[in-house]
């Protein structure tokens, strides 16, 4: 009876992890990609907007392929030098990757509501937290928040002229609230005195530290009060999902 009650355990277990299986094969989530399909639809999807990519990742092979080949030629043994330049490629190759898929990911969204989600994404998560659409006007003019060492920062896209209203009200609103904490505002795009979305990331890692840690958290809480007083703005998400990998060699570059 135990017998027939463990094969129908197993029969099962077998069941699940075979539906499991199959249902990772024909997900759209990422999450459930292994790495290697994570880097292969990254490189499809950049290619979309970036022809180049191809050019690019075929001349990270070739490369230290053919340096391996030409170091081995000269100084024996030939096939340890052609493994190193195969190693070489591959790291090179996931630089390559790396860097497009960033470019790409700005030319992608770059203009469109929330598009800085893209750049947020890239900061480090130990160091910044961040709020979308804390703000916006009826024609999707934007407020995001972001919250670290360097204090409250507040970055508006949209239409110039809405945004910055949008954003000068929301600087005034932040800094009642936060008691002198330093609010600092920044405005995406390419015209003078704004930020254009691929150097958003950098512009505001490069703010000065004005707060200790311990402060981060009164200033959260002081936050709560004035986000209790109006709802979520459902703002669109921007950015395409990339590989794990990819991500996180993006930070900081």
């Amino acid at each position: 009876m135990a017998s027939e009650k463990a094969k129908a355990l197993a029969a099962q277990q077998k069941a699940e992890r075979k539906a499991e299986k199959l249902r990772k094969k024909n997900s759209d989530d990422p999450r459930d990609w292994g790495r290697i399909r994570q880097i292969i639809e990254a490189y499809k999807r950049t290619n979309e907007v970036d022809p180049q990519l191809k050019w690019w990742t075929l001349a990270a092979v070739a490369g230290p392929l053919a340096v391996g080949l030409g170091v081995g030629l000269w100084l024996q043994p030939w096939w340890i030098w052609l493994i190193t330049g195969l190693m070489m490629a591959l790291v090179l190759v996931l630089y390559v990757l790396t860097w497009r898929v960033k470019k790409a990911n700005f030319k992608r969204y770059e203009g469109q509501a929330g598009s800085a989600e893209v750049a947020f994404q890239l900061l480090n998560k130990r160091k910044w937290t961040y709020e979308l659409g804390i703000a916006a006007t009826r024609q999707m003019d934007v407020v995001h928040r972001l919250i670290g060492r360097p204090g409250i920062v507040l970055v508006a896209e949209g239409n110039t002229a809405r945004a910055r209203a949008l954003l000068a009200t929301e600087s005034k609103k932040h800094e009642q609230v936060a008691y002198g904490v330093a609010v600092t505002t920044v405005l995406v795009g390419r015209d003078q005195g704004q930020v254009p979305l691929d150097a958003l990331q950098k512009h505001i890692e490069k703010l000065p530290n004005v707060l200790q840690s311990h402060q981060l958290t009164e200033v959260k809480q002081r936050l709560r009060a004035l986000d209790a007083m109006r709802p979520k703005i459902p703002v669109p998400r921007g950015p395409m999902p990339t590989m794990k990998g990819v991500n996180r060699a993006m930070r900081g570059r």
